[in-house]
This record gives structure tokens, sequence and C-alpha cells, in this order.
């Protein structure tokens, strides 16, 4: 069974930092995908940040500086530092692993900025 659980959330004050974390099981880790998602009520879930198996990253629509992903494949982890964070980074963060045979999701760690 494949499982992926998010920790490092929680209550910071706009410019301050968060290291979120997704420690996964099940499935090995190293050849696939792994990326960082967040949502906000009403709104669809968004790309923050993905990295391959092999280290290439792509932040897609997300303007990289103040977000950096990372993986350790001997941890199976993968990471999203946060820095000079804002209330408009409040939102419930998700981890993502993708290969050809599917997708998979963590349950969400909730990020709150308060300003």
């Amino acid at each position: 069974q494949v499982q992926l659980e998010e920790s490092g959330g929680g209550l910071v004050q706009a410019g301050e930092s968060l290291r979120l974390s997704c420690t996964t099981s099940g499935i090995d880790f190293s050849r696939n995908v792994a990326a960082w998602y967040r949502q906000t009520p009403g709104k669809q879930r968004e790309l923050v940040a993905e990295i391959t198996s092999g280290g290439s990253t792509n932040y897609g629509n997300f303007p990289k500086g103040r977000f950096t992903i990372s993986r350790d494949n001997t941890k199976r982890t993968m990471y999203l530092q946060m820095n000079n964070l804002n209330p408009e980074d409040t939102a419930v963060y998700y981890c993502r692993l993708s290969n050809a045979r599917g997708v998979y999701w963590g349950r969400g760690a909730q990020v709150t900025v308060s300003s």
C-alpha cells in the first residue's frame, strides 16, 4: 500500500519560514516524480513545484525564489522549503508522487500565515 504523509505545517507569522516534509512508503520513491501542490477553499489545487528522479525541478507558474523543492531518495522523502511566507501562502499543502502507473497523494498539511 502506497502511503504519503506530510509534516511540518503549522501557524507562522508573515516573513517566517517553514519546511514541509513528505515521507513515503510502499513505493519505489526514487523512480517517481515528486511534487508539492497547494489548495485554498474554493480554488483548484495548484502545482507549487515538482522534481524528477534525477533532480530536475519545475516550478510551473509558481515563481521560484521563496520556495524550494528537494528530495532525498535514500530517505524516501521530499521537502518543500518555504521562506518569507505571506498570508496569501495560507493553504493546505499536498505532496504527490507520480509514475506511469498512477498518481498518489498525501492527506495534506495546513499552513497558515498570519499578518
